[in-house]
C-alpha cells in the first residue's frame, strides 16, 4: 500500500438527510474518515445502511447535508457542477452493480467514452479501448453492443471502461451484484489484477464478507453510522 501525507479521500462530519413522508430520514450520521493513495477499502453494511449514499457523497454524485468531502486535497463543496463533472473525468473510475453501459454504443465506444470525454483525440481513444479490451479478454467483442453480452461480458465491458482513463480512484458499488457466483469470482480477480497494475485507490462497496476481506480495510456501516 503506498500513503501520502494528504489522504486521497478525507470526510468530515458528513452526513446526509432527506424528505419523507413524515419529516426528515437521516441516512447518514457524522461519518469520519480518511483513505489514502493506493489503499483498497471495503465498505459494507446491510441493505439500507447508507452504503451507496456515501459512495455517491465521495463521487460528488450527490451533496450532503452536514460535514465535508475532500478528494485529493479538493473540497467538492466548493465546486459547481461542471467543476464536479471535470474532476471526476480527471481522477474516478466506476464500476456498478448494473453495468450502466450505453446501449446505443458498442463495447468499443463504450470504453472510449471516458477517454473522449477526457479530450483524447480519435486515434488515441480507439487504442487505449482496444487495449483494455484485450486485457479483459474481449477484444473479439468489440463490435457488439451491450444487448448481445451476456453479463459478465457487459461487467468486463464496464471494467475496461473505469481502467481506460487511469484513474487514481476506482469506485465501485456491488459489481457482482447481478453475476451468477462463478462468473462474478471471474470479475473481482479481474478487477483486483486490473487495480494492482495501474496502482489505483480502491473503494468498494459490497455485502460480500469474503470479497470485503480482499481490501486492507473494511468500514462497517451500522444504521448509517460507522461501527468502530
Amino acid at each position: 500500500m503506498t500513503t501520502n501525507t494528504t489522504p486521497l479521500i478525507e470526510t468530515i462530519g458528513l452526513g446526509k438527510q432527506v424528505s419523507s413522508g413524515s419529516g426528515r430520514l437521516t441516512i447518514l450520521h457524522q461519518i469520519d474518515l480518511q483513505v489514502a493513495a493506493g489503499e483498497a477499502v471495503a465498505i459494507v453494511g446491510s441493505s439500507g445502511s447508507g452504503k451507496s449514499t456515501l459512495l455517491g457523497l465521495l463521487a460528488g454524485l450527490d451533496r450532503p447535508t452536514a460535514g465535508s468531502v475532500r478528494l485529493a486535497g479538493q473540497n467538492l463543496a466548493d465546486l459547481d457542477e461542471d467543476a464536479l463533472a471535470a474532476l471526476r473525468g480527471r481522477l474516478l473510475g466506476f464500476v456498478f452493480q448494473s453495468f450502466q453501459l450505453m446501449p446505443t454504443m458498442t463495447a468499443l465506444e463504450n470504453v472510449m467514452l471516458p477517454l473522449e470525454l477526457a479530450g483524447r483525440n480519435l486515434s488515441h481513444a480507439q487504442r487505449i479501448a482496444r487495449e483494455m479490451l484485450a486485457r479483459v479478454g474481449l477484444v473479439e467483442r468489440s463490435t457488439h453492443y451491450p444487448k448481445h453480452l451476456s453479463g459478465g461480458e457487459q461487467q468486463r465491458v464496464a471494467l475496461a471502461r473505469a481502467f481506460a482513463p487511469g484513474p487514481q480512484l476506482l469506485l465501485a458499488d456491488e459489481p457482482t451484484g447481478n453475476l451468477d457466483a462463478d462468473t462474478g469470482a471471474a470479475v473481482i480477480e479481474l478487477m483486483f489484477a486490473m487495480n494492482a497494475e495501474q496502482g489505483t485507490t480502491l473503494l468498494l462497496v459490497t455485502h460480500d464478507e469474503a470479497l470485503a476481506r480482499r481490501c486492507d480495510r473494511i468500514l462497517r456501516l451500522v444504521n448509517g453510522r460507522l461501527a468502530d
